[in-house]
């Protein structure tokens, strides 16, 4: 499985549960990466999509601590060892990680990659991915210039 993550210069990811560019280039690469694919989400995240409704056309898993969260269109896994479970069958070339902080801190290790849209800006952020800049266990694979951010692919050591 990868993760997939838009970043400013600092690593930062958001600010009071939001994202810190709203960027439509930025938007159709994560569709095109990640439909027909799992994606594997905190509540919070789930929560900030429009209606806190599911993605269409992708399997949606959200990780909780809450005990009686059910939301429809979406599996839910209380712990790392439950969500990896649920896309242990799954192609790992088609399951994203896709936030918030806190998931990409628990199931980062478990990733083979990481799609990084960059900003080459600062932002004012309380949230930030690891810096796979400065992580020995990661190199870069691939980057492309887009008209307003980089996407630059990691893959792990």
């Amino acid at each position: 499985m990868r993760a997939i993550v838009a970043v400013c210069r600092d690593w930062g990811i958001g600010k009071d549960g939001d994202l810190l560019v709203h960027n439509k280039e930025d938007m159709h690469s994560f569709v095109r990466h990640t439909t027909g694919g799992t994606v594997v989400m905190g509540r919070s995240t789930l929560d900030s999509f429009p209606g806190g409704r599911p993605l269409k056309n992708r399997r949606n898993i959200v990780l909780t601590r809450q005990t009686d969260f059910a939301r429809e269109g979406a599996e839910v896994a209380h712990s790392v060892d439950e969500a990896l479970a649920l896309v242990a069958d799954a192609d790992p070339d088609t399951v994203w990680i896709i936030g918030g902080a806190s998931v990409y801190r628990q199931l980062l290790p478990y990733c083979d990659g990481a799609v990084v849209t960059k900003y080459d800006a600062l932002r004012d952020a309380d949230t930030f991915f690891p810096d796979l800049d400065t992580d020995p266990a990661f190199e870069i694979t691939e980057t492309e210039e887009g008209e307003t951010c980089r996407f630059v692919t990691y893959r792990r050591i």
